[in-house]
């Protein structure tokens, strides 16, 4: 019931965006390392195994080794679909037997997807022809991926969901943008981002050097 694109600019940032039929698919599915790659643990989905694939990355697996090594220990595999690109922009995908519906996947230079529930296989090369046509911010093209896929067709039924994530080697994540449920929730995220890259470098700077940031501009901050 997911579609989703994980995606690098090449210069270090990684990012993963996802929309879905159900709730809060970006609170599940997303999973992000910095220097190591990003995952996505789709449809019937189980997040352990998002942890599990970048832990394999990080101890120098391929995206595709890492993927056959984790299909191999999960018993339930085959309700599993999977996606991962990894530091060298490798990538790799699993669909298991059981996976929802019409499935998909996709790739470019810099970018993987997949896809379930889809309404045509072709949903998940759309996102990375979106995401190639798209200059600009990871986040911007991760946004242009989504609406590309929604313009193909995107799930076989509407979409209540999405998010957008991004790591840029800070330790967290420096865009983590969610819409849990909405009746459009692409535009919907796409307002939030709107509202969320102005602010992005201010916020990295709190965290790092709290001595050089902004002010907060906002009642009772008294700088």
């Amino acid at each position: 019931m997911t579609f989703s694109i994980a995606a690098t600019d090449g210069q270090g940032r990684f990012g993963i965006a996802v929309s879905s039929s159900s709730p809060a698919v970006a609170a599940r599915c997303v999973h992000l390392r910095d220097g190591i790659g990003a995952v996505s643990s789709q449809n019937i989905t189980d997040p352990r195994l998002g942890a599990a694939l970048l832990d394999r990355l990080q101890a120098g697996y391929s995206a595709q080794e890492a993927i056959a090594a984790v299909v191999h220990e999960s018993p339930a595999v085959d309700y599993r679909q999977l996606v991962v690109l990894d530091a060298e922009r490798s990538s790799a995908v699993f669909s298991g037997a059981h996976t929802l519906g019409i499935s998909g996947e996709g790739r470019s230079a810099n970018s993987v997807a997949a896809g379930n529930m889809l309404a045509d296989p072709a949903v998940a090369q759309a996102l990375c022809d979106g995401f190639e046509a798209t200059a600009g911010e990871l986040e911007v093209r991760l946004l242009a991926a989504l609406r590309a896929a929604e313009a193909a067709g995107g799930e076989a039924g509407p979409v209540r969901s999405a998010g957008i994530s991004v790591v840029s080697g800070h330790g967290w994540r420096d865009t983590d943008l969610r819409v849990d449920w909405h009746e459009d929730p692409i535009a919907e995220l796409g307002q939030l981002l709107e509202v969320w890259l102005p602010q992005r470098q201010d916020y990295v700077i709190r965290g790092l050097d709290p001595a050089a940031s902004v002010g907060y501009g906002v009642p009772g901050d008294a700088r």
